[in-house]
């Protein structure tokens, strides 16, 4: 092939200049598009990150910023930011002939990345041989420094207890003392934007969700999460932890990976008003999707009616009830047994086929 043959037409200069950055296909090849001061750049289109779509992101000066994550790469060198220079997506030569921008589809640079070594979080799933391991969410939003009594706090202090009776390991995590940042909808760009672990814990060493993925899909053989009921529904803490747990269920989606393998959950729900059922529902559904198993009667909850505004009251007959914290007990119990069943049997998949749900996969 003569060399003059490898310079592809990729389209007009008037037309390619209109958009400082864009996505383009030439022979089965995906590339990154960009001008700036008239000077056109052509790099792989796909971020060395997680497969990203760099031609669908932003310039910032002469780096084009990945949509998915943010990683950033020289438009004409294909060069990491400054720091990153390790990491390279191919770029290729261009040049403008007659109007029209021509690119070499034969002299891409190479692509290298920096060595990163991988996460805690991404080790293989297997249990560590020893006896049971329980973890109690609480998520109960307070003022840490000046704590308050929390009926739902209180209850699952009771279920650890016991637990630890049974001669379970017990682990408690209460999310108002971790700093950890809510979902940023990577999800929304792509199901495989959304990564295990999770995108932000990779690149964010003070994000202390961590905690929370360690004891779901590593520590933990049995969770239960208390919530307190807000206008109906569970705790903001509680949705803030559950929108970051999305990357445990996407694990499926993306890869058939099953994170949470015989692993049960229950939960305590406590409300002054009602809607206990609601709650209950929403965590049932979203725990089932994660992988959890329940046992027969997997929630405990307590409620005095909408006509019951005396919070005083509540706390009192919360505090005091030997009815409340036996539930409590015995819902330990209840996830403790079930757990050592699925255990013993181990008959939960590493990888499922679900059906209809599948993550476009961009080629690296």
């Amino acid at each position: 092939m003569a060399a003059d043959e490898n310079w592809v037409n990729v389209g007009s200069a008037e037309e390619l200049s209109k958009i400082p950055l864009r996505r383009i296909t030439v022979k089965n090849r995906d590339l990154a598009v960009s001008i700036e001061n008239g000077t056109f750049g052509v790099v792989s289109n796909a971020c060395n990150h997680a497969g990203g779509p760099l031609g669908e992101g932003r310039l910032d000066g002469d780096y084009i910023v990945c949509p998915w994550h943010n990683w950033k790469f020289h438009r004409c060198t294909g060069t990491g930011e400054p720091g990153f220079e390790e990491d390279r997506v191919p770029a290729y030569p261009v040049k403008v002939e007659n109007g029209r921008v021509l690119v070499n589809l034969a002299a891409a640079t190479r692509r290298t990345k920096k060595p990163h070594d991988p996460h805690p979080l991404s080790r293989t799933v297997a249990r560590v041989p020893g006896p049971l391991r329980i973890a109690g969410i609480a998520t109960s939003a307070m003022d840490a420094d000046n704590p308050r009594f929390s009926g739902s706090d209180h209850l699952l202090g009771h279920a650890l207890a016991e637990a630890a009776k049974l001669g379970a390991e017990t682990r408690l995590i209460r999310l108002n003392e971790l700093k950890f940042r809510a979902c940023e909808g990577y999800y929304s760009k792509s199901a495989r934007a959304c990564t295990w672990p999770c995108s932000i814990t990779q690149m964010d060493s003070n994000d202390q969700m961590d905690r929370v993925y360690e004891a779901f899909v590593h520590w933990a053989d049995a969770v239960i999460v208390a919530s307190p009921i807000r206008w109906g529904a569970a705790s903001s803490l509680y949705f803030k932890m559950a929108e970051r747990l999305n990357c445990v269920q996407n694990a499926v989606t993306i890869r058939n990976q099953v994170l949470i393998r015989n692993k049960v959950a229950g939960f305590i729900i406590v409300g002054g008003q009602d809607n206990i059922q609601a709650v209950a529902g929403q965590m049932l559904g979203f725990f089932a999707e994660l992988g959890f198993i329940f046992p027969q009667f997997p929630y405990i909850a307590h409620s005095r009616g909408w006509s019951r505004e005396d919070m005083e009251r509540n706390v009192e007959v919360v505090r005091n009830s030997a009815e409340l914290a036996e539930g409590a007990a015995m819902l330990a119990k209840r996830c403790l047994d079930l757990a050592a069943h699925l255990i013993t049997r181990d008959e939960a998949p590493k990888s499922i086929e679900r059906g209809g749900r599948k993550a476009h996969a961009l080629p690296v």
